[in-house]
């Protein structure tokens, strides 16, 4: 294609892409009110763990409006679109690709959206409500009561939530660098060091509490998301010199590991009384 050919097919896959994202913003305007309960329940479990009134305030008159009927339903939407949207974006790539590489469509989208949705429940369930707790505790001792705005919150919110999904995307990226044979397992490894670096100064940005226990709750998922990337990279170079990765071990392996840790959870539970809870540590006593 020429280069006002290359412009035509990316207006047409952005248009296709922020028309699925309307319908998904139509669809999530109609459970608005349901989505902000479940957004604003990290606040209310925050609060009502520091000894706090358990109430998100409303400053000024469109604040609520803008809030609960705008930027909520547009970051669930985002969400929810992220299969086409990136299918759209493969779209648009994929001519540029060899036939045998056009085949990674589905793997793509399926993986791609799924790490970052994957993202959006970490970020959810771990790190907000984690370093929300932090931040509205930090004053507790010394007579300063947190008047939460509903506007500061959700910016606040969106921030990780977005921040943490693309993080997330780690792996994504590490494939198709190699796939694009810009990069190799073996470089990747070599300069490990410097990608952890990397990694630290980018946890760093995206935490939302300076402490360092927040600073690793972001660290070490991004760390271990660079190594699954590696790890990936290496099977397309294995597929390359055709050659076979040796699943049986490692599927055993892993399967004996994950029995232990059942087994010790089993343990714990049934005999030392520890409770499995939804949210961070996960397992209390």
């Amino acid at each position: 294609m020429s280069f006002l050919e290359h412009l035509e097919e990316l207006r047409t896959r952005i248009i296709r892409a922020l028309m699925g994202l309307a319908v998904s913003f139509v669809l999530c305007i109609v459970f608005a009110n349901q989505l902000w309960e479940i957004v604003s329940r990290p606040a209310i479990v925050a609060l009502h763990q520091l000894g706090f009134a358990e109430k998100l305030y409303q400053h000024t008159p469109m604040e609520t409006f803008s809030v609960v009927w705008v930027k909520i339903p547009l970051l669930v939407s985002i969400f929810v679109a992220s299969p086409w949207i990136l299918y759209q974006v493969w779209a648009f790539i994929a001519p540029g690709l060899y036939r045998r590489e056009r085949h990674w469509a589905a793997p793509f989208v399926i993986c791609t959206a799924g790490l970052f949705l994957l993202g959006g429940v970490f970020a959810y369930f771990v790190a907000f409500r984690f370093g929300l707790t932090f931040l509205l505790g930090i004053g507790r001792d010394i007579n300063i009561a947190p008047v939460v705005s509903v506007t500061e919150y959700t910016d606040l919110f969106i921030n990780v939530m977005l921040g943490v999904g693309l993080v997330f995307e780690l792996p994504v990226l590490i494939f198709f660098l190699t796939l694009l044979r810009i990069v190799t397992p073996g470089f990747l490894i070599r300069n490990s060091r410097y990608a952890i670096l990397g990694i630290v100064i980018l946890a760093a940005v995206v935490t939302p509490t300076p402490d360092i226990v927040n600073l690793m709750l972001f660290t070490v998922p991004m760390c271990l998301l660079f190594y699954v990337g590696i790890f990936a990279s290496y099977l397309l170079v294995l597929k390359r010199e055709n050659r076979r990765f040796p699943w049986k071990p490692v599927l055993l392996t892993t399967a004996l590991i994950l029995a232990l840790v059942a087994l010790a959870l089993w343990v714990a539970v049934t005999r030392y009384g520890v409770k499995i809870v939804p949210y961070w540590p996960f397992l209390l006593r």
